[in-house]
C-alpha cells in the first residue's frame, strides 16, 4: 500500500481564453496589477493526497491518505471511500476550513494558482503511526512544512522509500528543508521549473541531488519527461491526449502512475511510459481527479501509445 499525503482540497479551476504573457509589461512589474475575465469556472475535489490516491486506486494499486481537512470534506471522505481509498490517515477537523486552491489556466496552459491552507496547516499533528501498518511507500506532497519534515525524518528512521514531492511549497522551503527532504529519497519529483528551483536553493546539480537521492524526475509537459538515476537517464515520451481539457491535477497522476509501475516491478522506461498515460487521462477531463478507465482501456490504450503491454504486470495481485 502507498499512503498519500499532502493536501485534501478543493479546487476553483478557472479557464482564461487568452495568454497571460500578452498582459503582462515586463518594464511595468513593479506595479502588476491584472485582472483576467475568465470563461469558465468550476469546483472540483482535489487535493494531492487525494489526487495521489485516486490516481493509484485506478491503477488497481492499493492507497491511504494521510492528511488534515476540515469539517466540510465529510462528502470527499466518503468518495474517496467508495473509490476504495483507505481514510483511516484522514482527519477532519472542527471548525477548520479544508484547503482551497484558485488556478486560472491560459491558453498556452500557463497556470497562476492563489492556494489557502485551512486545515492543512495542522497536518504537522499525523505521523505514520495514524495511517495504516504496511506501508510499502510514502509520498511526501506539498503539505505544512512542518509535516513534510515530519514525515521525511520517520520514513527516513524506519527505512520506508519515499517520494519527495514539495511543488508549490517550494516557495517557503529554504535549504536545509529542501536538502532535508531530498537526503535517502527513493524519488525527488518536480517539473524542469520546480526542478530549477531546488538546484538554485540547494546548489546542487543533478550529481549532487543523486549523492543524496536515488532517482530525480523531471517532468517537461508536452515534452515527456526524464528520470534519471546515478546510471544515467532515461527520457520518456508523453502519451497523446484525445483532447487537452485541463492539465491541473496531470503531475499527481503522474506521479502516481510511475510509483504503482515501479512497485510492480516495471522498469524505468515501462514505469515512465505508464506514468505518461496516467497523466494524459487526467489532462482530458476538466478536475483532478474526474477521469475513470478500467484495466482493460488502459492496457489497450498503452499498447496503442507505446506499444507496451501492461495487462499482466501493471495489475497483479496486491
Amino acid at each position: 500500500m502507498v499512503l498519500c499525503t499532502g493536501s485534501i482540497a478543493y479546487d476553483y479551476i478557472l479557464t482564461f481564453k487568452g495568454r497571460f504573457k500578452d498582459h503582462i509589461l515586463l518594464d511595468k512589474t513593479h506595479i502588476l496589477n491584472l485582472s483576467f475575465l475568465v470563461d469558465d469556472l468550476q469546483k472540483r475535489r482535489g487535493g494531492v493526497a487525494g489526487n495521489y490516491a485516486y490516481n493509484l486506486s485506478l491503477l488497481g494499486h492499493p492507497a491511504a491518505v494521510l492528511a488534515t481537512a476540515g469539517h466540510d470534506a465529510a462528502e470527499y471522505r466518503a468518495w474517496l471511500e467508495t473509490q476504495g481509498v483507505d481514510c483511516r490517515g484522514l482527519r477532519l477537523l472542527d471548525g477548520e476550513i479544508s484547503a482551497t486552491g484558485f488556478t486560472t489556466t491560459d491558453l498556452d496552459d500557463n497556470q497562476l494558482t492563489g492556494y489557502y491552507g485551512g486545515a492543512m496547516w495542522r497536518a504537522g499533528m499525523l505521523g505514520l503511526d495514524d495511517g495504516p501498518p504496511d506501508i510499502d511507500a510514502v509520498i511526501i506532497g506539498p503539505n505544512d512544512p512542518g509535516a513534510m519534515r515530519r514525515l521525511v525524518g520517520e520514513c527516513r528512521d524506519r527505512r520506508v522509500p519515499f517520494v519527495f514531492d514539495p511543488a508549490h511549497q517550494l516557495p517557503h522551503m529554504d535549504r536545509d528543508d529542501l536538502t532535508d527532504g531530498i537526503d535517502g529519497a527513493w524519488i525527488v519529483i518536480g517539473n524542469d521549473y520546480e526542478l530549477q528551483l531546488i538546484h538554485d536553493r540547494t546548489g546542487r546539480d543533478m550529481e549532487g541531488l543523486l549523492e543524496l537521492a536515488e532517482m530525480v524526475v523531471t517532468t517537461l509537459g508536452r515534452g515527456g519527461s526524464r528520470i534519471t538515476t546515478r546510471e544515467g537517464s532515461v527520457d520518456v515520451p508523453s502519451a497523446p491526449a484525445v483532447r487537452e481539457a485541463d492539465p491541473t491535477g496531470a503531475g499527481d497522476a503522474y506521479r502516481a502512475g510511475l510509483v504503482a509501475a515501479l512497485l510492480r516491478g516495471l522498469d524505468l522506461p515501462s514505469a515512465g511510459r505508464v506514468a505518461s498515460l496516467a497523466a494524459t487521462y487526467a489532462v482530458e477531463q476538466v478536475g483532478t481527479i474526474e477521469h475513470r478507465y478500467t484495466r482493460e482501456e488502459f492496457s489497450a490504450r498503452c499498447r496503442e501509445c507505446f506499444d507496451l503491454d501492461v495487462s499482466e504486470t501493471l495489475w497483479i495481485a496486491s
